[in-house]
């Protein structure tokens, strides 16, 4: 790439940590890239000042009710301001070379799918997308010709190392997992964790939901059906390894015994920095590797026992059909019910699996499924939580 052709960038959850990382990212290389549009959800002011700090020609705010803070922070600025639903939809829409897709939650899906729909590169940062609709969004990136760049820094190092020319000598695609901060405890130690613990990872920044779900290792979990979706493999295929240095982001085996793993610091600027320069590579301001000083790196199989989460989310991908998306959602009520102090550490993975057990509909055939399945499975899940209430 000429460093003079520049690239044009949306970013979709501008400021949440990917958003704000990917950013970062573009103000040190104002030279190779430029910013078309910017949404976020209720940080209006944060969005404003990002817009003009960028020269965006669009922001677009979820929460319609900020739609006048926004009009009066840009007023003078030559931005466009909008808010809602559409409106986020219409900026994915826009012909930006690349689109981080970086909204968290199922309010990403429709924006990352109008993406995808042009045809466009798409960074994908957003779970739900490939967890509750992944049949769906990869019909739609093989007819509409899109790139979808897996920005997960486990996807994003599998991506790294495998060979698409050649899937079928690919034997195993092997997740690494840190172990969260309990790792190495058994069933009974886990019954007493408090929310404070549970979100201090012992490796990564991350907000206390992702934090949680990594303590329970759903997080795990929810990446292997990721993984399904994005890579060219069955499900048997696909392992978990935990490693809990998080320097092996993850490893593809091949037929003839060959390992090929991605390796650098935990720094979630790597991957995205990838995704940005994507088929290039550029500069990251990340700590560089010494294996020397790290000394060692240690691997032990999950515990499915202790932690049900991620045997749950393996035999909601088997299950199939509406599963992964009532896995996804019943989680998010449960963790939420678990940081709230409703509900403790371990009715996570038992009110998912009940949860589970409740519903039994079949595979979205679009996206108003699949927000029908997610409302019904919250709701069922919140009666699970109201059960379970301490």
């Amino acid at each position: 790439m000429v460093d003079t052709i520049q690239k044009s960038v949306t970013v979709l959850g501008a400021t949440g940590s990917v958003g704000q990382s990917t950013l970062d990212l573009i103000s040190r290389n104002r030279n190779k890239f430029n910013v078309l549009a910017l949404t976020a959800y209720s940080r209006v002011e944060e969005l404003a000042k990002a817009a003009i700090s960028f020269n965006a020609q669009l922001a677009v705010i979820g929460d319609e009710s900020k739609l006048g803070t926004l009009k009066a922070l840009l007023a003078g600025t030559g931005v466009e301001a909008a808010a809602g639903d559409e409106a986020l939809i219409e900026a994915a829409a826009r012909p930006s070379d690349i689109v981080m897709a970086a909204i968290v939650g199922a309010a990403g899906l429709r924006p990352t799918m109008a993406a995808v729909r042009r045809g466009a590169t798409v960074a994908l940062a957003n779970k739900e997308c490939l967890v509750c609709a992944g049949d769906l969004l990869m019909a739609e990136v093989a007819e509409h010709g899109a790139t979808l760049l897996p920005v997960d820094s486990e996807h994003n190092a599998i991506y790294q190392v495998f060979d698409f020319g050649a899937a079928k000598a690919v034997d195993r695609l092997i997740l690494t997992a840190s172990g969260g901060p309990f790792l190495g405890r058994s069933r009974h130690d886990l019954l007493d964790v408090t929310p404070a613990q549970a979100v201090a990872h012992p490796n990564w920044d991350m907000g206390a939901k992702i934090s949680v779900d990594s303590a329970t290792m759903m997080n795990k979990g929810l990446e292997v059906i990721e993984a399904f979706h994005l890579f060219p493999v069955s499900k048997d295929q696909i392992e978990v390894l935990v490693h809990p240095q998080s320097v092996i982001h993850s490893m593809v085996e091949y037929q003839d015994g060959s390992v090929l793993a991605q390796l650098g610091s935990p720094d979630m600027r790597t991957p995205i920095a990838y995704s940005l320069a994507w088929p290039e590579r550029m500069e990251a301001p990340v700590k560089r590797l010494s294996l020397a000083e790290i000394g060692s790196l240690t691997f032990q199989a999950p515990d499915y026992e202790a932690f049900r989460c991620l045997a749950l989310a393996k035999e909601a991908l088997d299950a199939g059909g509406a599963a992964p998306a009532v896995l996804n959602a019943a989680n998010e009520v449960a963790v939420g019910g678990f940081l709230s102090g409703q509900i403790g550490f371990m009715d996570i993975p038992a009110l998912v699996e009940e949860t589970l057990a409740q519903i039994d509909m079949k595979a979205p055939q679009s996206l108003t499924n699949v927000f029908e399945i997610d409302q019904e499975a919250r709701r069922l899940a919140g009666l699970q939580l109201e059960s379970r209430k301490k």
